[in-house]
């Protein structure tokens, strides 16, 4: 599935829009989560700590829904919905410290014990606003 081209200016490597992240808990109740993400052409990638509530959510329930707000005009957005199709802790301090250069222009601080991972999410929906 492409992209809409006309959210593309939301997911580069300059923005700084927030993806707002919907997983299902055990007992099927919604947990959203804003978290900073990346594009890489194909997948949005979503990088965090194991042991959070949303690491555990998509690992036991891969469906997602996302939104992702213009931050100059949040009345335009992007929602979709999405499968995880994989999940690493490979890269992933590197990714979170770029991703935390993006959004805040200075290295990312791991606490010490805390493992990184990347959620590879596929967009199965566009829903465009």
């Amino acid at each position: 599935m492409n992209f809409p081209e006309k959210y593309l200016d939301l997911v580069n490597n300059d923005s700084k829009a927030f993806l707002y992240l919907a997983t299902v808990m055990r007992d099927g109740s919604p947990q959203v989560t804003p978290v900073w993400f990346s594009f890489d052409g194909e997948y949005i990638l979503i990088n965090t700590a194991e042991r959070r509530t949303k690491e555990r959510n998509m690992k036991d329930r891969p469906k997602v829904a996302m939104a992702i707000q213009d931050p100059k005009d949040p009345y335009r957005y992007l929602g979709m919905r999405g499968e995880i199709e994989s999940y690493t802790n490979e890269g992933a301090d590197d990714h979170i410290n770029a991703l935390s250069f993006r959004y805040k222009g200075i290295p990312y601080n791991i606490p010490a014990g805390q493992k990184r991972i990347i959620f590879r999410i596929k967009p199965t929906h566009f829903d465009e606003h």
